[in-house]
């Protein structure tokens, strides 16, 4: 069974290579993106990993919390799904609501 990480903290330079071949010290990745802005294609500072076998990824998530990656500290974390982002973030309700002072 697979497993996708969130990796925070990366340097703007990193790319999806580099973070494969990161990971890859660990266990099989089978996928590794650098998260981008839509606009400019600059790097956000964050990225994903799905490695295939459960145990190597939650021993990545051990192993390389805190390490460097080219001249930054990474953290590592099992990715949360993501969330319905049509809504825009906002409330879908009617606008019936009371303020409490």
């Amino acid at each position: 069974m697979s497993m996708k990480l969130y990796v925070g903290g990366l340097a703007y330079s990193v790319t999806d290579q580099e973070l494969e071949q990161f990971f890859s010290e660990q266990g099989k990745v089978l996928s590794a993106t650098v998260i981008k802005d839509r606009d400019s294609g600059q790097s956000k500072g964050f990225g994903f990993v799905e490695m295939e076998d459960l145990k190597e990824a939650q021993n990545a998530i051990k192993t390389l919390t805190g390490k460097d990656l080219s001249g930054r500290t990474i953290t590592v974390n099992q990715a949360r799904p993501q969330e319905d982002r049509r809504s825009g973030g906002k409330s879908q309700g009617n606008g019936n609501y009371r303020r409490s002072y």
